[in-house]
């Protein structure tokens, strides 16, 4: 007889939280499972460790294997950027897609199509956290039936705040506490329709809690003391009990010889990622690029550095205060620019007359424009790329270069041969950015995708270097001795990505109180398919982490 697995993601859920919190007498269900089960720590890469986890979670297969890195993606022969969404599991399945055999639900996984090959139901996009996938289920009606009984989550696709905006932080909390209950009682719901071999779901409100509650919870951010003191409670912590509560909820009407996993794939810590990837980084570039000239944020080098841009000095939003910091060589216009709200300034700068040579677009325009990108500020250097050396691709998490290779772009400027030394120049410039608060230098490591420009191929991913940045301190300002200062700039999202995991798993076969060895985000299928007796794929490179007896290997 098959003792059914009931898999719960907490999407990422960083260990160390999660152990603090246990530690202090929080998650009393968490708690009770860890006591009850095994327990261990996960690692994923320490590159593209926001983009990838979910892929490689489901698939079981690594990027390399996939060639999915990010859900952007460099147009082949073009500058363009496309959004192209969740791995399309044309080459591999989801490691759930068991055929007839097994019966499987499945309710609001991130990054997951469809699959034809999963016997039992499927909804996905109800209130995921990104979940690059429309909302739509299987069976068809399935969807629609949850959201009549239940509705929809509140904040599905809008789920951020102003970081600075205490009472609008707290109006998301409530919503995503009215999510999480919500997603609880569904997951009650079907569990109850039949008798399921493995049944998976995913809170994404971990996910939206840690980027945009991180400075009202944890005092390693910068705006802890300016912005968190304002805030009542911890809204972080609120919202792991709130979840903590909703899988007691869920495992209360679980069958008595259910195997429960919970696990995160990646986690969370103070937001190291944002401003360096998104914005220091292409700054960094522009200028390398054109010495002597300024993008953005153009700061005074050798100074001490000015105060954090706070409350009062942000309510243009992050995106409206960071482009008022362009830099004008004309100092009206730029005096105009930093201090007139954007409505009213736009309407005014066409009397300036243009910019002469390569300029960054407005946000702002391609906002009009409905680009989806407006809000990556890499994308506002785009048009500047052709005449770059080397330029920063959009990013969610580590810093992505791509060389301006002959050959390759279609106004390629850095010839095959030189594209070594253009690689190792960046490197060595880069190991001298520093943070300008703390002189920490900002990078910990540069991997190269490449080991030559020749070597293609539609695997690797679109960035020739990955930048890994410090973790120690969030900043706001950085100087190079080549390029400058650049910034203060106001902060973003106040949680970024870390590559630590956690994996705890409760059944009749394991030792209460144990730990399981460490493992990667690449044993959790594997380990899942071994607790369920499934045949697990010999492509797999992962490997189960539980102790019970494996099965056998399948190709």
């Amino acid at each position: 007889m098959r003792n059914p697995v009931i898999a719960i993601g907490l999407d990422a859920a960083d260990p160390a939280l999660i152990e603090q919190w246990i530690s202090q007498g929080h998650l009393k269900n968490l708690s009770r499972l860890r006591e009850q089960g095994s327990y261990g720590r996960l690692k994923t890469y320490e590159y593209y460790r926001a983009e990838t986890p979910w892929t490689t979670f489901l698939t079981g297969c690594s990027p390399e294997q996939t060639g999915y890195w990010a859900p952007l993606k460099i147009k082949e022969g073009t500058y363009e950027v496309e959004d192209i969404q969740a791995y399309d599991f044309a080459e591999y399945q989801p490691f759930y897609a068991l055929g007839d055999d097994y019966r499987v639900a499945v309710f609001d996984i991130p990054q997951a199509p469809l699959s034809n090959q999963v016997n039992g139901l499927q909804v996905l996009a109800w209130g995921a956290h990104s979940p690059q996938t429309p909302s739509h289920s299987i069976p068809k009606s399935l969807l629609q039936d949850v959201i009549d009984k239940h509705g929809e989550h509140p904040v599905l696709r809008k789920d951020h705040a102003s970081i600075m905006d205490v009472a609008a932080l707290k109006g998301l909390q409530e919503q995503l506490e009215i999510g999480i209950a919500r997603r609880g009682a569904i997951c009650q719901d079907l569990l109850q329709q039949m008798p399921w071999d493995f049944f998976l779901t995913i809170f994404g409100e971990t996910h939206t809690a840690g980027h945009y509650f991180w400075h009202l919870s944890q005092p390693d951010h910068p705006l802890y003391p300016s912005v968190g003191a304002k805030c009542p409670g911890d809204p972080l912590l609120e919202i792991f009990e709130a979840i903590d509560q909703a899988i007691g909820g869920i495992l209360s009407k679980a069958p008595d010889n259910a195997q429960v996993v919970v696990f995160a794939a990646h986690g969370m810590g103070s937001n190291v990622m944002d401003l360096p990837s998104m914005f220091f980084l292409p700054e960094f570039l522009y200028r390398w690029s054109f010495p002597g000239k300024y993008g953005i944020a153009r700061g005074k080098y050798g100074q001490p550095p000015e105060a954090l841009i706070n409350d009062a000095r942000a309510k243009k939003g992050w995106m409206g205060k960071v482009w008022s910091l362009k830099h004008e060589s004309n100092p009206l216009k730029g005096f105009l620019r930093r201090q007139l709200p954007t409505k009213l300034f736009n309407p005014i700068e066409p009397l300036f007359g243009s910019t002469p040579g390569p300029d960054l677009i407005s946000p702002f325009k391609m906002q009009a424009e409905s680009d989806p990108f407006f809000f990556q500020s890499p994308s506002w250097y785009q048009p500047c790329w052709p005449q770059m050396k080397a330029f920063a691709l959009p990013s969610y998490s580590e810093g992505y270069i791509r060389i301006n290779l002959q050959g390759r772009e279609p106004q390629g400027i850095v010839a095959p041969d030189q594209y070594d030394a253009v690689c190792e120049e960046l490197t060595q410039k880069l190991y001298q950015l520093k943070d300008a608060r703390t002189g920490e230098p900002m990078v910990k490591e540069i991997i190269r995708t490449r080991q030559s420009a020749t070597e293609t191929g539609p695997k690797l991913p679109d960035g020739d270097l990955v930048v890994i940045w410090q973790e120690k301190y969030a900043t706001d300002v950085v100087d190079s001795p080549d390029i400058g200062r650049i910034g203060p700039v106001p902060f973003n999202r106040t949680g970024s990505h870390r590559s630590d995991g956690f994996l705890v798993i409760k059944g009749q076969d394991i030792e209460p109180g144990s730990s399981l060895p460490a493992g990667h985000s690449l044993d959790l299928a594997p380990t899942i398919l071994n607790l369920m007796g499934a045949p697990i794929p010999d492509y797999f490179p992962g490997k189960p982490l539980s102790a019970i007896k494996e099965t056998v290997v399948v190709g």
